[in-house]
């Protein structure tokens, strides 16, 4: 696994979680949805990205 294939499953676990929790336990889990959407969005302009930084110190290699 590389650093976007890692970046692409924290994503996607983070969004379906936080979705499963505001139908499960309270709505306001939707705004860690948000979160995840306006990071994604961040790092497209800027190309910097938290968990970048932090699968790079976990080992994982850039393509």
């Amino acid at each position: 696994m590389n650093v976007n294939d890692g970046l692409r499953l924290l994503a996607g676990l983070i969004t379906l979680a936080s979705v499963g929790l505001a139908v499960y336990v309270d709505s306001r889990f939707l705004w860690l949805t948000a979160f995840v959407g306006a990071n994604l969005l961040q790092s497209a302009f800027t190309k910097w990205c938290p968990a970048i930084w932090a699968f790079r110190k976990l080992g994982l290699k850039d393509c």
